[in-house]
C-alpha cells in the first residue's frame, strides 16, 4: 500500500464523492476571523454522521462546528422553536464562535462558521426491467439527484456502464415479492419488464404495500383493462388501482405517437419530474439578511 492509499482525505475529495453518491454532508467554511485563530478565513472540514474529513484547527471549537453540522443533518435546529427531529433539509446557516467564551480556548479569537447542509438524495426510484427503454430511463435520471434502484430477474442483463453510474444500484431479482419488501418506505417504482406476469406480480406486490411514492406500468390501455380486473379479484381496491399510472408518460403529453425506447423514457421520466421534486421552495432562501448583519456586526473590532 502506497503513501498516498493511507492519506486521509481531504475535504473537496470527501465533498466531490459525498456528492456523486447523493449522501448526507455538511461544508464548513470559516469566513470571518478576528485575534488570535487555529485557521484562517478559507478553511473548509466535511462532516457527516460519521465522519469528519479535514480540519478548521481542532479543540474545542471545532468540537462544537461538528456537533452543530451533525445536529443540522439530524434534522435539529437548536435556535429554531418547535422544528423538531427529521430529515436533513437543504440550507445555509452562520455559527459565531467567541473561542475564549462559547469555546473556552485560550487563543481568545472571535471566528464565524457558515454550515452549507447537502440533505443527499432526496427521493427514491426503482426500475424493474433492464430493457431498452429500463436501460434508456436509468441513462437519463442519472443527472438527476435521484437514488436509483434498478432490478432485473435475469442474470447479466445489466450493461458495463452501469457500475461507473452514481446513486445506482442494480439488484438481481428473481422474486417480485422480496425485490418489493426491499425498497425504501416512499420509493417512486416503474414497472417494464420482459414479462407481463412478473409485471403483474410487481404490481400486485407494490400495491400490497401501500407505501410507494407513486407507481407507473409500462404498457397499452388493453394491458391495463386485463391487469385492472386481475389485480381487482386479487383483493385491490378501486382507490389502490387508480393510483397506477398506465401507460406511462401520458401526464406529461405523452410521445406524440413515438414508441422507441427513448421517447417513451423521456415521457417517463418527464411524468416523474413533479412527483419526486418534493416541496415547493419557500420565497426566500439561504441565510436571513438581518441575521447576517447582526452576527457580522459582533465581531470584534481590532
Amino acid at each position: 500500500m502506497s503513501a498516498a492509499d493511507t492519506r486521509p482525505e481531504s475535504w473537496h475529495a470527501a465533498l466531490h464523492r459525498l456528492q456523486r453518491e447523493g449522501l448526507p454532508h455538511v461544508l464548513a467554511t470559516q469566513v470571518t476571523s478576528a485575534g488570535s485563530t487555529p485557521r484562517e478565513p478559507g478553511a473548509r472540514m466535511v462532516i457527516t454522521a460519521e465522519a469528519v474529513y479535514d480540519t478548521l484547527g481542532g479543540g474545542t471549537f471545532e468540537w462544537q462546528t461538528i456537533e452543530a453540522a451533525r445536529a443540522r443533518l439530524a434534522g435539529v435546529d437548536g435556535r429554531a422553536e418547535g422544528r423538531g427531529e427529521g430529515r436533513a433539509e437543504a440550507g445555509m446557516s452562520l455559527e459565531a464562535f467567541s473561542l475564549g467564551g462559547r469555546s473556552g480556548q485560550c487563543c481568545g479569537g472571535f471566528v464565524n462558521v457558515l454550515l452549507e447542509v447537502f440533505p443527499g438524495s432526496a427521493a427514491t426510484l426503482a426500475i424493474f426491467g433492464a430493457g431498452h427503454v429500463g436501460q434508456a430511463l436509468v441513462r437519463l435520471a442519472a443527472p438527476l439527484p435521484w437514488r436509483l434502484l434498478w432490478h432485473d430477474s435475469r442474470e447479466g442483463v445489466f450493461p458495463e456502464w452501469a457500475a461507473d453510474t452514481p446513486r445506482l444500484e442494480c439488484r438481481q431479482a428473481p422474486d417480485p415479492a422480496a425485490a418489493v419488501a426491499a425498497l425504501p418506505a416512499g420509493a417512486h417504482a416503474l414497472v417494464l419488464t420482459h414479462d407481463h406476469a412478473e409485471d403483474r406480480a410487481l404490481v400486485d406486490a407494490l400495491l400490497a404495500r401501500g407505501d410507494t411514492g407513486s407507481l407507473g406500468l409500462i404498457g397499452s390501455r388493453s394491458k391495463w383493462t386485463s391487469f385492472r380486473r386481475r389485480l381487482g379479484e386479487a383483493g385491490h381496491d378501486e382507490a389502490a388501482l387508480a393510483t397506477v399510472r398506465c401507460p406511462i408518460g401520458t401526464a406529461a403529453g405523452g410521445t406524440g405517437g413515438d414508441k422507441t425506447p427513448y421517447a417513451i423514457a423521456l415521457a417517463a421520466i418527464a411524468e416523474l419530474l413533479p412527483l419526486m421534486s418534493g416541496e415547493e421552495r419557500p420565497e426566500r432562501r439561504g441565510l436571513d439578511p438581518a441575521e447576517l448583519r447582526n452576527v457580522l456586526t459582533m465581531i470584534p473590532q481590532q
